[in-house]
């Protein structure tokens, strides 16, 4: 942990995501309590040891998380904090967002996205995360426009049909 000139102890205080062309750092906050001291390091992306004291969301994550249905943030956000204390790993990104929790992140076709798009707001963050999850569960590493048509028999009974 990052300790004060005045002997107490930094907590982080925010993480941002950034990039370049020495590759992808993080940016750490750190404040100390006591004095109020504001500090601020770049880091490799994961090369945090030490400079994290707990549990923390990037600023990009949050932002994510912040426009998710109310009804999904909180399960969302209950089973990425509780996948990555699994894994002993302590910032959540955008990126951990994005991947379902077998740690490969899942492509979509272009023709599944905009399919996804016409979907109403209110509903898509759900899709999204099932249409995912599904893929993940059985070892498909992209979206297709059949798997949705067969995810949209499964909950609502409303395949397309066939011309």
């Amino acid at each position: 942990m990052l300790t004060c000139g005045c002997g107490r102890w930094m907590h982080t205080e925010g993480i941002e995501e950034r990039g370049g062309e020495a590759g992808a750092f993080w940016f750490i906050r750190s404040e100390c309590r006591g004095c109020g001291l504001k500090v601020g390091v770049d880091v490799p992306e994961g090369q945090t040891r030490g400079l994290i004291d707990r549990l923390f969301w990037t600023d990009e994550a949050l932002h994510r998380l912040a426009r998710m249905p109310p009804y999904v943030a909180p399960l969302v956000r209950d089973e990425v904090e509780q996948h990555l204390r699994s894994q002993g790993e302590r910032v959540v990104t955008y990126d951990t967002l994005l991947r379902p929790r077998t740690g490969e992140r899942i492509e979509w076709d272009p023709e599944a996205e905009r399919r996804l798009d016409r979907v109403p707001a209110p509903v898509r963050a759900m899709a999204r995360v099932e249409l995912e999850r599904t893929a993940a569960d059985r070892g498909l590493s992209r979206i297709t426009v059949s798997l949705m048509e067969e995810i949209k028999a499964k909950y609502f009974g409303m395949a397309a049909q066939k011309q």
